[in-house]
């Protein structure tokens, strides 16, 4: 087949990977429309299953990715003054322009044509005229998809808490939250590290504690300066960082949260944020658009002669499997959301139940005793089913409101 993917984006980029390794025959081409080494964020995360993932789908990249990344396994929240320490599973950070050379070289190398700073305005750029297969992997805001969103049934729901995305100089070996009270409204910070030189910080509050510091009006200078007094524990006197390498100024935003009724429109197929997002703090936004790309490859190769039934096949699947994290996405932002409905608590406590934030009983149990029923549940046998039968039931009745 003649291929073209528009976005050079990850999931963009290893699907050309799999792809090209299914059929070195297929005429690959990416359109990136930034120049290379040109990218928005930071690092990224993820979870050892999903290296065991990329392994099988191509132990190259993988290896290549693993090798450049760094890893943490615990957990530290400074709550007001005071920490608390949390031991978990295996998580890795990387740089996201890092995992981008690494894909684009892999992808190099096996014969896909990757073209920097060549944008494709629309479903009719000449580019897309004569490919057998387009895949729309251009981000949230797809050209390709808004072309026929009614077909797609593309829906945007906004959070209400506003965040914004840094950089610091400091190291962070464990993944790191942030908790502090002003006069108002609480502020905080996740950090992690993702290289031996920096670490990614996103800052969240709540709409009211924004304006009231004046962080919606303050020059970026100001807005990172204070920042940097308000975590000044966390940073241990290192600096915040808002731009790299010449990018834009780091912005305040809302998150957009996509979702899409269906994933192909003819030749055309929807792929990572293109197709959906799922909120920041749950880290999943890279690990699923990888996903998406395995799943594709996937359904192509099993339906090698039929285009329309491997790209219905592919949506399918995807969307059945979106949906717990969509419902842990859509719950752990409405946790940060009510974030002062937690803080009376100890700071353990608290910081246990930000582990349990993806539950969709916690909303509805006040927290001193929902912390009692879990610690209970991890002794009794009957508690930890009831959970089990609960949850899901729960999780199904507010995924469909």
């Amino acid at each position: 087949m003649k291929i073209a993917v528009v976005g050079g984006g990850p999931a963009g980029l290893y699907l050309s990977i799999l792809l090209k390794r299914q059929d070195p025959s297929h005429e690959i081409a990416v359109y990136e429309r930034n120049a290379a080494g040109s990218t928005y964020g930071w690092g990224v995360t993820y979870w050892a299953g999903l290296l065991d993932k990329l392994r099988a789908g191509d132990p190259e990249s993988a290896a290549a990715v693993a090798d450049a990344s760094v890893t943490w396994t615990d957990g530290l929240a400074i709550v007001r003054d005071e920490r608390t320490v949390h031991r978990g599973d295996a998580g890795f950070g990387i740089g996201r322009r890092r995992m981008l050379g690494l894909l684009a070289d892999r992808a190099a190398a096996l014969g896909v044509e990757v073209a920097y700073e060549h944008p494709i305005a629309g479903p009719d750029a000449p580019e897309l005229a004569d490919a057998d297969l387009v895949v729309a992997a251009d981000g949230v805001h797809s050209v390709l998809r808004e072309a026929h969103a009614d077909h797609y049934g593309t829906a945007f729901a906004t959070g209400r808490n506003p965040y914004i995305w840094l950089g610091t100089s400091k190291v962070f070996d464990s993944f790191s939250f942030a908790f502090k009270e002003t006069e108002h409204g609480w502020i905080w910070c996740y950090a992690y590290g993702f290289s031996g030189e920096r670490s990614t910080c996103v800052v969240e509050c709540a709409p009211g504690t924004w304006t009231g510091l004046g962080l919606d009006t303050m020059a970026e200078g100001d807005c990172l300066a204070l920042l940097e007094k308000l975590f000044h524990d966390l940073l241990d006197g290192h600096e915040l960082i808002g731009r790299d390498r010449g990018a834009e100024p780091a912005q305040w935003l809302r998150f957009r949260t996509l979702t899409t009724r269906a994933w192909h429109h003819g030749r055309t197929v929807l792929l990572g944020d293109a197709a959906h997002t799922t909120h920041y703090s749950i880290g999943a936004g890279t690990t699923l658009a990888l996903e998406d790309a395995l799943a594709l490859a996937d359904a192509l190769r099993s339906h090698p002669d039929d285009l329309d039934t491997a790209l219905t096949a592919y949506g399918r699947r995807r969307r059945a499997e979106l949906v717990s994290a969509q419902s842990a996405a859509r719950l752990s932002a409405q946790w940060y959301e009510n974030l002062p409905r937690y803080m009376g608590l100890e700071p353990d406590r608290m910081f246990a139940l930000l582990g349990q934030r993806h539950s969709p009983l916690l909303p509805y149990v006040p927290p001193q005793l929902y912390y009692r029923i879990d610690r209970a549940a991890g002794r009794l046998e009957a508690l930890r089913r009831l959970k089990r039968w609960l949850g899901p039931r729960l999780a199904r009745a507010t995924h469909r409101v």
